[in-house]
């Protein structure tokens, strides 16, 4: 990745560290209390991670990671926000829970950590910050021990070619579905966590990946694809026409079920 691009991306999300921390949409003192911030989809198709060591790429601040090892998984953490593993790493002394955090860009963890795990495991919001699928589906790989699992969960690439902008109005195509040449850039109109959100820093560089790019790289990687599996719902209220259809989920009021909205993959390492 350019270093412009990668330290443009950097800074945005050190600066959404304490914003996330203190956000309702994270709600830290209840994950405190004990909840678990893990949703229906992974905790269903991941199964039971008790005794397993698991390997969280691009954990933010480290919610869902913690959630694992709640669950009896061995858990490892990795980010390139400085701040945000601060943060995880103090949770998870607060909280009482082992963890091992990492500050490093995916792309340069091979440099910082040398094991292999039974799950590598990555959800919602994460691809579209790396310019290369390829080379992170082998590191995808190359984290994975013989017979382990690798678990995506993540916004589907058609709903993010679209744009709505009012709850009357239709979806319009605003951004590319397959990879450009050079990287969206986009000034964030502050944060899912809270769109009146005031940043120092609102400038990142993005790269949206078609569905079969991913698929073909964690095939070429050499990982055995075992399901795909695509949803219509999400976990953010991405449009305005979306109306909640759950506690966890988001469904489009107009065309409901006929957008996918989040996909999953699951993928294993042959012995």
């Amino acid at each position: 990745m350019p270093n412009e691009y990668s330290k443009a991306n950097r800074r945005y999300w050190d600066g959404l560290v304490p914003v996330h921390f203190d956000s309702n949409f994270y709600d830290v003192a209840s994950f405190k209390a004990g909840e678990s911030t893990l949703r229906p989809t992974e905790l269903k198709e991941i199964g039971d991670v008790s005794g397993r060591s698991l390997l969280h790429l691009m954990c933010h601040f480290g919610l869902d990671t913690l959630s694992w090892a709640r669950l009896g998984a061995r858990v490892t953490g990795a980010d390139f926000s400085g701040p945000a593993i601060n943060a995880a790493r103090r949770l998870a002394e607060d909280c009482d829970i082992e963890a091992l955090f990492i500050e490093s860009d995916t792309y340069d963890l091979s440099s910082r950590l040398d094991d292999q795990f039974d799950i590598v495991f990555t959800s919602y919001g994460v691809l579209f910050w790396l310019p290369d699928v390829v080379r992170w589906a082998n590191i995808v790989a190359k984290f994975l021990r013989p017979g382990g699992l690798f678990y995506i969960v993540e916004f589907h690439p058609i709903q993010g070619i679209f744009e709505q902008r009012n709850e009357d109005s239709e979806l319009v195509v605003s951004r590319p579905y397959f990879t450009p040449d050079e990287p969206l850039r986009i000034e964030e109109d502050g944060s899912y966590a809270g769109r009146d959100t005031q940043l120092e820093h609102r400038l990142t560089y993005s790269w949206p990946h078609p569905l079969g790019e991913v698929v073909t790289a964690l095939i070429d990687a050499g990982l055995r694809i075992e399901f795909l599996h695509e949803f219509p719902f999400t976990v953010e209220e991405f449009f305005p026409s979306c109306v909640a259809s759950s506690e966890e989920s988001f469904r489009l009021a107009k065309h409901d079920g006929s957008v996918p909205l989040l996909y999953s993959i699951k993928a294993t390492k042959p012995l």
